[in-house]
């Protein structure tokens, strides 16, 4: 059976951990769910792993439609999320509507996600579940406010920490089927996990929540840069440099033959 936002909401019942991970192309995707991922989110971490921008606010909803619509096609079980980039939701719950509404429309995912839990994403949230779209939170280290935030650590003062907080039980009330934690203290992402009712997913948040999500990039060790909570798994881009070196290895140890040689050697087979 085919995950659904039900499914998170019962396995977090049962205790059962979520498995999550992000997809940017069909290749992969198919590779995540046939290893029995539960959740696989195209992120806006694309613009960054796969269209090498510096930070994820370029990204245009037409990319994002292009990406999701192929790794759509690679996924059968898991539940397939879909972030919305950067001011294709922020200016209001009706621009939030559409944005969201091409993604399931267009795509087929079965959900999006959005950044932050302030009063007017609450109402967002709240107007995109009204109108029958699941959405996923975010809140902590929020990669499109990168330019207010920066990628440090957050809710490491009482300040921040209450914020966070209200922020992820604002999102629970506007209808959120899951929150994304996101590089904050330990603690507190399990003070949010034993308040809520809706799952939380950790990236960074310490091992208390109720499912882990990674880069897939990240994981590998595919990435240029690789961030300070995420363990790796593989040596991707060595394995692949390695298998690319040999490759032209190959290819230059051996002389080229010319078109005149190869002529002749044509003449003489069929003579």
């Amino acid at each position: 059976m085919a995950v659904t936002p039900r499914t998170l909401a019962r396995w977090k019942q049962e205790k059962r951990p979520l498995v999550a991970l992000t997809a940017w192309d069909y290749a992969i995707a198919k590779v995540l769910d046939e290893a029995g991922v539960d959740l696989i989110l195209v992120g806006d971490s694309l613009a960054m792993v796969a269209l090498g921008y510096e930070t994820t606010l370029p990204l245009t909803l037409e990319e994002m439609l292009h990406h999701a619509k192929a790794v759509r096609r690679g996924v059968k079980q898991a539940l397939l999320v879909v972030d919305l980039p950067f001011l294709t939701y922020q200016e209001s719950p009706q621009q939030a509507l559409h944005s969201a509404g091409r993604v399931l429309k267009e795509t087929g995912a079965a959900a999006v996600k959005v950044e932050g839990g302030h009063p007017e994403m609450s109402e967002i949230v709240a107007k995109l579940v009204r109108a029958g779209i699941p959405v996923m939170g975010h809140v902590g280290l929020t990669p499109q406010s990168v330019h207010q935030l920066g990628y440090r650590k957050q809710g490491t003062t009482d300040v921040e920490a209450q914020r966070i907080f209200a922020e992820a039980l604002a999102l629970e009330a506007a209808g959120a089927f899951a929150v994304v934690l996101e590089h904050i203290e330990s603690q507190l992402a399990e003070t949010v996990t034993a308040k809520l009712t809706i799952p939380t997913i950790g990236i960074g948040a310490g091992g208390g929540c109720d499912g882990q999500i990674l880069v897939t990039h990240d994981l590998l060790g595919w990435s240029d840069r690789q961030p300070p909570f995420a363990k790796v798994y593989a040596n991707l881009r060595e394995t692949i440099q390695q298998a690319i070196q040999q490759y032209s290895d190959d290819v230059r140890s051996h002389p080229l033959v010319s078109s005149e040689q190869s002529g002749d050697q044509e003449k003489t087979t069929v003579q």
